[in-house]
């Protein structure tokens, strides 16, 4: 079985959709015959390379809402994220152009590594604060689950994996994802947003008797 999931690597409830993912596999039946394939998703593709700006300050202008109230929202999606077992920071989160983070993705996927990657990437933002367009910052994570930092800096340093990573963008628009998390099971049967355990592990059920009886 094969599961395409196309995530942004700032994206609070990708995190959150990916643990809830995880839990459904641990409890799946068949769950040693899955490959978990990720791809690249800009949530904010118009954000300009370079820019750095707190993800707070983001927030207000898009929804006008004073201080008081973002904190109240992102307290809530720091709960949900609890009790998946994450710590996020969201006060101290930076929204950057994502383009380099998944360009590096891609690079670890080629070695095996995509999972760990994304997964690194997504506790770099939404836990530690980290600026995830940052070259240096990005050779280190990518070091740290495996990818050798001089292959990151010459993939950052040219236009590698750039195809690739917009050809996702586009098969997501194919498979009418408008927004991530977006999961993909048997290139069947899609699943939109974090949902539950309990709803990701009756999509595999459900897939996977498809599968037995064809």
């Amino acid at each position: 079985m094969r599961i395409d999931i196309w995530s942004d690597v700032v994206c609070p409830w990708c995190f959150i959709g990916k643990r809830r993912m995880e839990t459904a596999l641990g409890r799946f039946e068949h769950a040693d015959d899955v490959e978990v394939h990720w791809h690249s998703f800009q949530l904010d593709p118009s954000h300009p390379k370079g820019e750095r700006t707190p993800t707070f300050e983001i927030l207000a202008r898009k929804t006008g809402a004073p201080p008081a109230q973002l904190r109240a929202m992102t307290g809530q999606v720091t709960e949900l994220a609890a009790a998946e077992g994450l710590s996020y920071d969201l006060e101290h989160a930076v929204s950057v152009n994502t383009i380099d983070a998944h360009r590096v993705g891609h690079l670890a996927a080629e070695r095996g590594l995509g999972d760990a990657m994304h997964e690194r990437l997504l506790r770099a933002h939404l836990c530690e604060g980290e600026l995830v367009d940052d070259a240096d910052t990005l050779a280190r994570l990518g070091a740290e689950v495996g990818v050798p930092e001089e292959e990151t800096r010459k993939v950052l340093a040219g236009d590698a994996y750039r195809d690739a990573v917009h050809q996702d963008f586009t098969d997501a628009r194919r498979y009418g994802a408008t927004g991530v998390p977006f999961f993909v099971i048997n290139r069947a049967y899609g699943v939109s947003g974090a949902q539950s355990a309990e709803t990701f592990l009756s999509a595999l059920r459900t897939a996977h008797a498809d599968r037995a009886g064809k």
